[in-house]
């Protein structure tokens, strides 16, 4: 059987209608009624659990009843042709006037034209090089306007479009605030647990070589050239780089940022200078800060765990570690703080007018931020390494 069950929609007058029936083996569907734009959906459903139902044998669409057709009709009754022929069943049309022969001709091109001109799907491999071609650019374009905002702030605060410098030292110290001393207390706690894991796994490890001394050589080394730096900077890529993100992008979401260029402001002079100033003051401090947290931390782990008394550990560690172990952490600190800067910055400048755009661009800004400063981390590591600082 072609259909499962029969069925008959009944409407009021000049409502469209569908009714069926078997005729000489095969089955017809009888449609009456208006089909137009204001009465079609009455009947879509219908005809979709009629297509449904078909299988592969004859259909016969009679439109001797259909009262009146307009375009969205036609496209109704070229919709059931197409998913009952999908079912393997033939279907043909019989009753319609030559106006309706006309219109459902036209519908029919026009759908099989928009299917052969329709783009074909690339491969994998083809979308996997339009995702890395994409991707290349969007760093080309990322790396020319960091380098656009890196020299305008070089150039200095350049408060006035064209009009010499000038420098909002309060911007700059409400920055420092926001970004340095607002950070401490979360900079102190990570860090003291970072110091104090870190003693502890080394004690635990080379208590079985009797060299339990040795963890503060390791600690001093590990906290005071990478980690207290590169904890303290990605710390402050979540905390300080989203925060520059939202702000600069909900401006450019007001058009704030258009603002000031039209009353002769420049926008990186009034927005992204003071922060870019305050991350450079800010992040090296807040490493010492760090260092000095992750010492105590270790400090106190190991005086519980393998008897290090605090006198001991000191004396090692003036030992261990020289100036030069100190300066290689503060020497990365200016570095990954302009980066930290730069990128929010940038990700800030490139929100649209939504918010999904902001929330975007703010992810993508701590993304990117982590990701430069671990891999600049690691260079300078390469670097120190090569001329044995």
């Amino acid at each position: 059987m072609l259909f499962n069950r029969s069925r008959q929609t009944r409407r009021s007058e000049g409502q469209p209608a569908v009714e069926q029936a078997d005729e000489n083996g095969r089955h017809v569907l009888r449609l009456s009624g208006r089909w137009t734009t204001r009465t079609i959906a009455d009947v879509d459903e219908e005809m979709t659990q009629f297509a449904g139902d078909a299988a592969s044998n004859p259909v016969a669409l009679d439109l001797s009843g259909i009262e009146r057709m307009d375009t969205a009709g036609a496209w109704r009754i070229g919709r059931f042709i197409d998913q009952a022929s999908a079912k393997g069943a033939d279907v043909s049309l019989e009753g319609q006037t030559q106006a309706m022969d006309v219109l459902l001709t036209a519908i029919r091109e026009a759908s099989a034209q928009k299917r052969l001109d329709a783009p074909a799907r690339p491969n994998l491999a083809i979308r996997g090089l339009e995702t890395l071609g994409r991707a290349v650019y969007s760093a080309r374009d990322d790396f020319f306007a960091a380098m656009n905002i890196l020299g305008a702030t070089i150039r200095g605060g350049q408060m006035k479009i064209g009009r010499g410098h000038g420098v909002n030292l309060a911007a700059i110290f409400n920055q420092i605030d926001r970004m340095g001393v607002g950070a401490i207390p979360v900079i102190l706690l990570m860090s003291t647990i970072v110091g104090a894991i870190v003693a502890q796994q080394g004690a635990f490890q080379l208590r079985y070589f009797g060299a339990d001394i040795f963890v503060v050589d390791l600690v001093g080394i590990l906290v005071l050239r990478e980690l207290g730096v590169l904890m303290t900077a990605i710390m402050i890529a979540g905390r300080s780089g989203s925060a520059i993100t939202a702000e600069i992008g909900s401006m450019k979401m007001r058009e704030e940022v258009d603002a000031l260029t039209v009353i002769g402001l420049n926008p990186v002079g009034v927005l992204v200078f003071p922060r870019l100033v305050a991350l450079v003051i800010a992040l090296p401090c807040l490493t010492i800060i760090a260092n000095f947290a992750a010492i105590a931390g270790a400090i106190g782990i190991t005086w519980a765990y393998s008897g290090i008394a605090p006198e001991a550990f000191l004396d090692r560690l003036r030992q261990a570690v020289d100036v030069g172990t100190f300066l290689v952490g503060m020497i990365k600190a200016p570095f990954m703080a302009m980066i930290i800067g730069i990128v929010a910055s940038v990700e800030g400048l490139k929100v649209g007018g939504s918010a999904e755009s902001l929330g975007l661009h703010v992810t993508a800004a701590v993304v990117k931020s982590i990701f430069i400063v671990v891999i600049l981390d690691g260079a300078f590591a390469i670097f120190f390494a090569q001329i044995n600082f």
